[in-house]
Parts: structure tokens; C-alpha cells; sequence
């Protein structure tokens, strides 16, 4: 997503991306502080960027529900 928002709005920061982490919502504040521009009207390239983009893109990415330490490393496995 990231790449696909700074080449439709080079005036968002990275930490404008990360605070925005695929809410719709956060997306539409940050256009209109960076852009001087109206609820309406950003709310309006908003949606007009989801839907050339895909549903998938203005989605906040889903926890994966383990933390990094529960995960195996495959190399360390079998040494105990």
C-alpha cells in the first residue's frame, strides 16, 4: 500500500502512511491536512483511490495473533 499511496499523494509522509496503516478514515484526515482540502473532497480521492486500488488496500492488515517470540526458527528447532 505504501508505494501505491506515495505516487498517488507524494505530500504524505512515511509517517503519514504508518499512521494511517490502511484506515479509510486516517486517509481522509491526513488528505485534508496536507492538502488544504475539505472532508467532502477528500473523502471523494479517497474513494476514488480504493476503488482503482482495491477494497484490499484501505483494509487495516489483520494481527496475526502470535507474538514473534512464539515463533519457531526451524534452524534452532531440534537443538535443546
Amino acid at each position: 500500500m505504501k508505494g501505491s499511496v506515495k505516487q498517488q499523494w507524494g505530500k504524505l509522509t512515511d509517517d503519514d502512511i504508518e499512521f494511517i496503516n490502511g484506515k479509510h478514515d486516517s486517509l481522509v484526515g491526513k488528505l485534508q491536512e496536507r492538502y488544504g482540502i475539505v472532508k467532502e473532497e477528500a473523502q471523494k480521492r479517497a474513494d476514488e483511490w480504493v476503488k482503482t486500488f482495491g477494497h484490499d488496500e484501505a483494509e487495516p492488515k489483520p494481527a496475526t495473533g502470535t507474538h514473534p517470540s512464539q515463533h519457531q526458527n526451524p534452524q534452532h528447532a531440534n537443538k535443546r
